[in-house]
């Protein structure tokens, strides 16, 4: 199997314990170089010529999350912020029910687009709701820590 193709399928199924691994051993790589750019110098395979490739530190994180996820065992797909979603996958995403999220966008909490019949979320739209759902969610729960800790 070509790395092309099982790199095509990583996002439809868990990783395996060498993506696992190499997941994290180049995530361990990355980690040294946060606070600045990254070169790495690729092979390929094929023709044997190698590539200076620099991350910058924006590039350098993003890589470093996903390598996290692929590290953990976690399937990972890559969602363009520019790219409209269809219910389904706007609530796979948020981890909800097909028809509680249809009702956030019928009561207008997530803006969404008419496509013929069918509705559409733009991705950047379902990812600040995300934010701020999950905002919401931590500032409820430390002031219940809190609330709990004058209680003893």
């Amino acid at each position: 199997m070509t790395i092309a193709a099982k790199a095509a399928r990583i996002g439809r199924r868990l990783p395996d314990a060498s993506e696992m691994e190499a997941a994290n051993q180049l995530r361990k790589l990355l980690a040294s170089y946060l606070d600045g750019e990254a070169t790495l110098k690729v092979t390929d395979e094929k023709t044997k010529k190698a590539a200076d490739i620099t991350l910058g530190p924006g590039l350098a994180e993003l890589l470093m999350e996903l390598l996290r996820h692929v590290g953990n065992g976690d399937a990972v797909t890559l969602v363009p912020v520019s790219k409209m979603l269809t219910t389904q996958q706007a609530a796979d995403i948020l981890n909800v029910s097909r028809p509680y999220l249809v009702s956030l966008l019928d009561r207008n909490i997530i803006p969404y687009t008419l496509v013929g019949r069918h509705r559409r979320v733009l991705a950047e739209h379902l990812f600040e709701y995300k934010r701020n759902r999950d905002a919401k969610r931590s500032n409820a729960l430390a002031r219940l820590a809190e609330a709990d800790g004058e209680l003893l």
